[in-house]
């Protein structure tokens, strides 16, 4: 695996565990100048904004069974929760989600189709807003879906991986859940077509 430059690494070190590996001191341990300083400001005051949110659940609030699985969205804390059918397995994720209210869609929703290596096609409204994207990209590193891709029963709605590392722990999409490629391709092998999925 490619690693990336400290500034990212210490972002993802911060982003890519749980909720009890977070720790503030570790953050500054990879400064190398003053744009790591500013990016390690700039974590550290995300933290302490979303540190009480960012937790692990119970799922009993939120679905009435667990079958098939289920999968918690938190656009407020920019989590997203996994549960095995059985009740043994829990994940938390840090991710990506969309960039304003009017891009957000919330409520129940299920997983219809699993592609490993998706292409992309922009939606219309994309687009429109951006006439100079590309229609088309193939799999591979400039593919906006990342590695793995988790397509719901909405229309151009899906829970994603992405290449772009900074766009995790941030609103930066125009619609889906983006999570880190090592963390979609894990989701990815636990959920199935039919697991349950609820957007807050």
């Amino acid at each position: 695996m490619k690693f990336e430059t400290k500034k990212t690494l210490s972002r993802r070190g911060f982003l890519a565990g749980t909720a009890i590996s977070f720790a503030a001191p570790a953050l500054a341990q990879n400064v190398d100048g003053a744009g790591s300083v500013q990016l390690e400001k700039d974590v550290t005051t995300s933290v302490r904004r979303n540190i009480s949110s960012f937790r692990s659940l119970d799922w009993r609030p939120y679905f009435s069974n667990l079958n098939n699985g289920a999968v918690l969205v938190d656009i407020s804390s920019r989590a997203l929760h996994f549960w095995s059918s059985d009740g043994q397995t829990y994940k938390l994720y840090p991710s990506s989600v969309p960039l304003s209210e009017e891009l957000t869609r919330r409520g129940r929703t299920k997983v219809v189709r699993k592609i490993v290596g998706p292409d992309w096609r922009p939606t219309p409204s994309m687009l429109k807003r951006n006439p100079e994207w590309p229609s088309y990209i193939p799999p591979g590193p400039d593919n906006p879906l990342g590695t793995h891709a988790l397509y719901l029963s909405w229309t151009y709605y899906r829970i994603h991986g992405t290449h772009d590392t900074r766009k995790i722990g941030r609103k930066s999409s125009n619609g889906c859940i983006g999570l880190y490629n090592e963390h979609i391709a894990e989701l990815f092998g636990l959920t199935n077509v039919g697991t349950q999925v609820l957007l807050i």
